[in-house]
């Protein structure tokens, strides 16, 4: 081959690698902001990012279109290895055109889509764009079209991680919500559907772009962001972390690290001083999860939207675990409308990819309230209960201290499919807590007492010296074993290497009709 051709693939290649030229991505960096290329670079063990369709230009000719380049059409895709396993990826690239999608552009991502389904491999899209190429019309929301159609078929197949690393607005913010895990970077990634000026024009409301659609709106108040990353380089971290507890799709088991399976599961005394003798008096649940799993490496999803439910990935003796647990430190632990949606979608994401589920149980009840009932807590609460009992993954449940009535079941009880269900002595199984319970089943004893008060607590007293404790539910066969919390890692341990073997057929259908 002559040198003059292998010359004008090298210039055509560096020339299409610098995206939108120094000055542009000078500016990029002006902003506290990486370049497509170079999040890939972060993301990627060094030397084997291997990069499709660069040469892809677009086909527009409206609006003095032809004769423009947009070099790699404002995407970078392709794949690369992350701690040993291929990942495909689509990068935005802000410096070409603001990073728009247009036709060629949304053909380069679902490319990288349709290759990830068929080798089975994680996907990850980091959005940095200004959205449409509205020069190309339809056919640039025909480009969205299928990028979306593709996040329906990779979901439950292969884990799907969006990174909003700059704007993300519109029609565009669809593609993030339709995937398993978002990352939103503080300051630089902003997601909507419709901005501060037509909010304005529509509602008279006055908001910023930040306050709309940053961090703080969705990590917070939507639930739509699953971890805030302070920069780019945070994002990159918090993606490789998450995909080091993920399986690279739904036919395999997620990762397992020996090195862990070997360490020594002795009883751990601390834990049977952490929940405290008062039943009213709180603790933080983190403590109990970090004292579990494997080093205390837990890591926390959505931790600041509904925080009265802790949802998020640590290993046990070396295999990965979804935890679900209530957290007695906000709201006593209640569920309520937020906290079933997250748990919900946390159990089924654990359920599509093989993760078996350990539930930590202080739960109070479901959240009482108008505006509860108003916004649907029925529902909402059953999809709780439908994702445990859909779900066919091991199901191990502790109940740490309360477990009262519809709640108890839908944080996985053994009726609701839980594979093995032990107790703390803390534990309080029961249909509701003593002092409403007394209070229903003997207010006429109670109202004709010559001393009413005095009648209650000695009532209430053999209330809980019989049902406020596990060992009722016990006699019942609905706990398997009442543990001494030091005993509790050993046994979860234990339990769980058996059930590794656990398989759960059930009737064949298209799909179950979770409530919505």
């Amino acid at each position: 081959m002559g040198e003059s051709k292998i010359e004008q693939l090298r210039k055509r290649r560096a020339r299409l690698m610098q995206g939108g030229g120094p000055e542009r991505i000078e500016k990029q960096h002006e902003l506290g902001k990486l370049t497509a290329r170079e999040r890939l670079e972060l993301l990627f063990e060094e030397g084997t990012f291997r990069e499709s369709l660069l040469h892809v230009k677009h086909r527009c000719t409206h609006f003095d279109m032809a004769d423009k380049e947009f070099p790699g059409e404002g995407v970078v895709t392709g794949h690369g290895i992350v701690d040993g396993r291929p990942v495909y990826a689509a990068s935005q690239d802000f410096t070409v055109a603001g990073g728009s999608v247009g036709e060629a552009t949304g053909r380069k991502i679902h490319e990288a889509m349709d290759a990830a389904l068929k080798t089975g491999d994680p996907f990850v899209m980091i959005n940095d764009s200004g959205g449409a190429r509205i020069q190309e019309g339809v056919d640039s929301l025909s480009g969205y079209g299928h990028i979306f159609y593709r996040n329906v078929l990779l979901s439950g197949v292969v884990p799907q991680i969006s990174i909003i690393a700059g704007p993300c607005a519109g029609g565009a913010a669809y593609s993030p919500a339709l995937t398993d895990f978002i990352i939103q970077v503080r300051h630089e990634g902003q997601l909507y559907i419709t901005g501060p000026l037509v909010i304005k024009q529509v509602t008279g409301e006055d908001i910023t772009a930040e306050q709309l659609g940053g961090v703080e709106s969705h990590a917070h108040y939507s639930g739509v962001v699953h971890f805030i990353a302070e920069n780019d380089e945070d994002a990159i971290n918090i993606t490789r972390r998450l995909l080091s507890f993920l399986p690279s799709n739904n036919t395999e088991d997620p990762p397992f690290v020996p090195e862990l399976h070997d360490t020594e599961l002795a009883p751990d005394e601390e834990l049977n001083d952490i929940v405290p003798d008062d039943p009213s008096e709180p603790y933080d649940m983190h403590e109990v999860i970090k004292r579990i799993v494997d080093n205390g490496d837990f890591m926390e999803v959505q931790e600041h939207y509904a925080p009265n439910i802790i949802v998020g990935f640590g290993r046990l003796t070396g295999y990965t675990i979804g935890v679900i647990a209530n957290q007695p430190m906000h709201k006593a632990g209640v569920l309520d409308i937020d906290s079933s949606d997250k748990a919900s979608r946390f159990i089924r994401f654990c359920n599509a990819f093989n993760i078996p589920v350990v539930t930590f149980v202080d739960v109070p009840g479901f959240m009482p309230g108008v505006q509860q009932e108003y916004g649907g807590i029925i529902r909402h609460g059953a999809k709780m209960l439908f994702a445990y009992a859909a779900a066919t993954v091991p199901k191990l449940t502790l109940v740490v201290r309360k477990a009262y009535g519809g709640a108890f079941l839908a944080m996985c009880s053994k009726s609701m499919g839980a594979d093995t269900l032990v107790a703390w002595p803390s534990a309080e199984i029961a249909v509701m807590g003593a002092e409403g319970a007394v209070n229903v089943l003997y207010r006429k004893e109670i109202g004709g007492s010559k001393n009413p008060e005095e009648e209650r607590r000695k009532l209430l007293d053999e209330y809980k010296n019989t049902f406020a404790n596990p060992y009722f539910a016990a006699s019942r066969g609905l706990v398997d074993e009442i543990l001494e919390p030091a005993e509790t890692r050993p046994y979860l341990a234990a339990t769980l290497e058996v059930l590794k073997a656990k398989r759960e057929l059930r009737p064949q259908k298209k799909h179950g009709l979770i409530p919505l």
